[in-house]
């Protein structure tokens, strides 16, 4: 059966997040190393194993890994959207997570510090705004299927969050049919529900859709669990192993009209 509809991810398979939280923790790690003789790239790494510990320890945690929220996010998140009350516990804790994570960081380093702990917070919430990137071919690629298919951006997160993402590279949303945030839906990839959700504002069938993304614990299983073909876009050449298997492998977005083709 033919491919009517393309199933986007959109943090690191259209926008290149990792890059953009990797530049905003060195542009504030830097200016950490012009307050006190610290390493930056190990405050970096203090900072987020700190930030990893602080945020599973939350009550809300269970719930942000259900969503697909992850720790970084909540450094500069506001979640002030969202209808589950855990948005509501969320929103209330962000600004004293921001400031215990980089205070913690700091404090790992043998630094004892919450003013600058409270500043370097804010900072990075900052720096993050300021570096929406996306990658080299997302709007080539989206050129290419736009009008062959109908387009759905699939992704995880709080609503507030994902939507500011989008807002800050304006041309990407048009290019969708439909939008779905799991914060919105109630539930995350890889719940079979949010793609059964999905599927119904397509209109097609399991067989019509393929699903492309970069992370195979959500978008390659919830897809492969629904029976929709999927593509696992590793663009760093990760070794494939353990049990989730992606239908095809592609290294760039570029890839997806070829794989499409040989569907059929």
């Amino acid at each position: 059966m033919s491919i009517k509809a393309v199933l986007f991810d959109l943090d690191d398979t259209l926008l290149w997040d990792e890059r953009s939280v990797k530049e905003a923790f060195q542009a504030t790690c830097a200016e950490a190393a012009k307050q006190y003789e610290v390493d930056p790239e190990s405050l970096e790494e203090a900072v987020r194993r700190e930030a990893r510990a602080l945020y599973e320890s939350f009550e809300t945690f269970p719930f942000t890994k259900m969503i697909g929220i992850n720790p970084f996010e909540g450094l500069w998140a506001h979640f002030t959207e969202g209808k589950q009350e855990e948005f509501r516990k969320l929103q209330a804790l962000a600004p004293s997570y921001r400031k215990e994570a980089w205070t913690r960081g700091l404090r790992a380093l043998g630094v004892e510090d919450e003013d600058l702990g409270s500043r370097l917070g804010e900072m990075f919430a900052v720096e993050r705004r300021n570096r929406p990137i996306v990658y080299e071919e997302t709007f080539e690629v989206l050129d290419q299927l736009k009008g062959k298919y109908k387009l759905l951006l699939l992704t995880n997160g709080s609503p507030d969050l994902q939507q500011e993402k989008l807002a800050g590279v304006p041309q990407l949303a048009a290019y969708f049919d439909h939008i779905v945030i799991s914060g919105d839906f109630g539930q995350g990839k890889p719940a079979a529900a949010i793609f059964e959700h999905a599927m119904g504002l397509l209109g097609i069938t399991v067989e019509e859709g393929v699903m492309i993304g970069d992370k195979l614990t959500t978008d390659i299983l919830g897809s492969n669990t629904v029976g929709m073909r999927n593509m696992w876009i590793n663009r760093h050449g990760v070794p494939l192993s353990g049990d989730i298997a992606p239908a095809h492998e592609i290294a760039s977005l570029r890839e997806i009209q070829k794989v499409i083709d040989s569907l059929e």
